[in-house]
């Protein structure tokens, strides 16, 4: 009734086992991940075609913790799964970074990554078994995605790196660091350090990059029995659209972008646009392209001419040049009835902050805090 495909690896001292063909049947593609007594289930489901009109890649990553994974009920007066808390949140970005980049040029189908853990010994964190069970999943799926990838975290224990430490350890490491890529690139790095030199953190990530190899042969492996037929996709060719908008607006695009006033700029830009769209879609009759794959091309061309202004003049769009950070300001105190406040200014990017303390039973405390500031 089931075929299943088994694959085992040991990865950090501890057995990684990836499992498909019994769980899910009827997603694209879906892989159980067991590490220690740790299950998470990945599964990948993505549209046969675009929507009609639709001009960027909808992917979708969902990273689900269930009470039920460790034998609990979800306390409190519901007792039912909440919304998703920070931490499952963040575990979704995280794993949305590396995979996101690995998909097709110009695959824009409805794309849904979901992982969800299923059992949690309390040992083995979770966030990184779900990271490389969907890089299995989607790599066994058929959709256009250029992986694996592999993902491991690095701590740092009495001075020595210890791959995917359990939980209880990360309580005495200096270091917290993830790191994700492929096998000879790495795609991405989140960390947290106790005042760790420059050349140990370069050290952690290579440490990690290598750890995550064995990981990304075990999905390979898996993949030669398992994989699905690779869709059919092919990158749709919009060169001659391209020719012709750099033709209308390129000389437009390149005295825009050496403006350096945002606004100026923004503006100049957008009178060149509109002058192709005009071209070309008002006046273009039937073979007028569609506004969707203009506006690509379009920024296609915009692309092209910042980063080459950036490496032919080793200025950027805003004056700069390449060793220059904006100008940064921080004021505070710049609201009267507010207990605090505070205005941060980088270049043209502002945020204002403000705090308010409580009343009532928090007056002596408001009284005391004024009075230490007079």
């Amino acid at each position: 009734m089931f075929d299943v495909h088994r694959v085992e690896v040991e990865w950090g001292g501890r057995p990684l086992v990836f499992e498909t063909g019994k769980i899910a049947r009827q997603a694209d593609g879906a892989v159980m991940a067991t590490y220690g007594d740790t299950k998470v289930l990945a599964t990948v489901v993505s549209a046969k075609s675009p929507k009609p009109g639709q001009d960027f890649f909808p992917l979708t990553v969902n990273y689900q913790e269930k009470a039920y994974a460790a034998g609990k009920i979800p306390g409190g007066f519901f007792k039912r799964e909440g919304r998703p808390s920070e931490h499952e949140t963040l575990t979704s970005r995280l794993i949305d970074r590396p995979i996101r980049p690995l998909f097709a040029d110009g695959y824009k189908n409805d794309t849904q990554v979901v992982i969800t853990v299923l059992s949690h010994d309390m040992e083995n964190a979770p966030d990184m078994l779900a990271m490389v069970a969907a890089s299995a999943a989607l790599t066994i799926s058929g959709v256009p995605f250029m992986g694996p990838i592999g993902g491991a975290r690095v701590g740092m224990i009495n001075g020595e790196f210890v791959l995917n430490p359990l939980i209880d350890d990360m309580a005495e490491s200096a270091l917290d660091l993830v790191v994700a890529g492929t096998q000879d690139a790495v795609l991405m790095v989140e960390s947290e350090a106790k005042e760790l030199d420059e050349d140990t953190m370069l050290g952690a990530v290579m440490f990690g990059h290598k750890g995550f190899q064995p990981v990304i042969d075990a999905i390979i492996k898996l993949a030669e029995t398992a994989a699905k037929e690779p869709r059919e996709f092919s990158m749709p060719d919009h060169s001659a659209l391209y020719e012709q908008i750099k033709g209308l607006a390129g000389d437009d695009l390149k005295a825009a972008y050496a403006i350096t006033s945002k606004t100026e700029r923004k503006n100049a830009v957008d009178a060149a646009k509109a002058k192709v769209v005009e071209a070309l879609i008002d006046n273009g009759g039937e073979d007028a392209p569609e506004a969707t794959v203009l506006g690509g091309e379009f920024k296609h061309l915009e692309a092209e001419i910042v980063r080459g202004a950036i490496l032919d003049t080793g200025s950027r769009i805003d004056g700069r040049d390449l060793s220059t950070v904006r100008a940064i300001t921080s004021e505070v105190g710049i609201l009267p009835r507010a207990h605090g406040s505070s205005l941060f200014t980088r270049g043209e990017t502002q945020g204002l902050v403000v705090a308010t303390l409580g009343t009532g039973e928090d007056e002596q405390f408001i009284d005391a805090l004024e009075g230490t500031y007079k």
